[in-house]
């Protein structure tokens, strides 16, 4: 069989999902592909924050999450050092208030929500295939493609190449679109618990206390995804065979009501640790070629930017498509331009927001204690903690310039 299609999309997880299904539906020929033959946990982002569920329903791919099991959790509980549990409860959020007609924030299984978007997109026309190998991509007008998969070699020469194939891209190697990377500032693990039924299902928590940075975030059914921030020095530190062991223990938190519970968690999944630094493609565009998601670059996971990013860079890249009949890397220069200002503002954000609460010292745990005291007496200081909620643009400029974050640590 023979393969032809306008646009080929390396790459079927949360990005290339959701783009090959908006082009489908945009009426465009597409074939979908990816090396994997089924999407499995990997410890990916499985928090989509409030202006990435405005992104995803801008996209059309909403219905798509919530139809597949998407969980919203609009309480925000700051637990944490030096916050008895009570007053922590004085300081909730609702992030249903956020941004009109969003809800908040959205939890989902990742593979589960990849198979989904697969398959919205296979019904709304496009091409899938999965367990592709020997991939080669070569830039051009049109850009060539090849790849073997179910023992047979195929040549494709669409009009677009879509790079939506994750961190190491493939794609972006092959087209000569080298990535930037950050100093690490510290480590991140994730873990799926289930068996964890006590913890209220409408509400995450997201805190510091020791030498961790805790993340827990419910998806539904007593199944929760925990996460922790340490620190690079203690890269070992859930390694080995009892690696989940080690995790759950360690999320035995004074400060976090009901911390036994995800002690005595049931383990649904791999225990996974990776760094937390930035890392970007300026001008992710090549003749017949654009990288969108994670394979043009991503931001630091401390702030949960991932899936909201994979999602606008879907819009833009469709937007682009369906109102232009001329696919040049011209067509394309907003998206990147628009891209690189935005990644550049949340690796700002990140990175105040990394110093912050993911920092593990005596002079660490007293500015935390200053600066979340301030916010706690002025509410209008919360402002600098929003850009992850409700986006790059969604807050004032000043949120972003670094004079105003070294006045609020002073």
């Amino acid at each position: 069989m023979t393969y032809q299609a306008e646009v080929v999309i390396v790459g079927a997880g949360i990005a290339g999902g959701s783009l090959a299904t908006a082009l489908a539906r945009g009426g465009k020929s597409v074939l979908l592909l990816d090396k994997s033959v089924e999407h499995k946990d990997i410890v990916r982002g499985e928090l989509l924050v409030p202006w990435g569920v405005e992104e995803a329903t801008k996209l059309g791919v909403l219905d798509v999450l919530l139809d597949a099991g998407g969980h919203c959790i609009p309480i925000s509980v700051p637990y944490g050092e030096g916050i008895p549990a009570d007053v922590a409860r004085t300081r909730t959020l609702d992030l249903g208030k956020l941004i009109p007609g969003v809800a908040g924030p959205l939890t989902f299984g990742h593979p589960r929500m990849c198979q989904a978007l697969d398959d919205a997109a296979e019904a709304a026309g496009a091409v899938v295939l999965r367990g592709i190998s020997d991939l080669k991509v070569e830039a051009g007008h049109p850009p060539t493609l090849s790849f073997s998969v179910g023992g047979q070699y195929h040549i494709v020469k669409p009009r677009l190449v879509v790079g939506a194939d994750g961190r190491g891209s493939g794609v972006a190697r092959q087209a000569g679109l080298r990535p930037t990377t950050d100093p690490v500032h510290h480590l991140m693990a994730g873990l799926l618990v289930d068996e964890a039924p006590g913890w209220p299902e409408n509400e995450f928590s997201i805190g510091t206390e020791g030498d961790f940075r805790f993340y827990v975030l419910p998806q539904g059914g007593g199944r929760v995804r925990l996460y922790l921030c340490y620190r690079l020095d203690q890269s070992t530190r859930f390694s080995g065979v009892d690696k989940e062991s080690k995790f759950l223990e360690a999320f035995r938190f004074s400060s976090l009501p009901q911390s036994d519970l995800f002690v005595s968690a049931k383990p649904s999944g791999p225990c996974h640790g990776y760094p937390n630094a930035d890392s970007w493609i300026d001008m992710p565009v090549a003749p017949g070629i654009i990288l969108i998601g994670d394979a043009a670059g991503h931001n630091d996971p401390t702030i949960g930017q991932g899936l909201a990013l994979a999602f606008r860079d879907a819009r833009l890249v469709t937007e682009a498509v369906l109102g232009s009949k001329d696919w040049t890397p011209h067509t394309f220069e907003p998206y990147a331009d628009e891209r690189r200002e935005r990644m550049k503002r949340l690796r700002f954000a990140a990175k105040q927001v990394s110093i912050l609460t993911a920092e593990f010292t005596d002079e660490a745990r007293r500015r935390r204690q200053r600066v979340f005291g301030r916010m706690a007496a002025d509410p209008n200081l919360r402002v600098f903690m929003l850009p992850a909620l409700k986006g790059p643009y969604g807050v004032p400029d000043h949120v972003f310039d670094q004079a105003a974050w070294d006045h609020l640590f002073s």
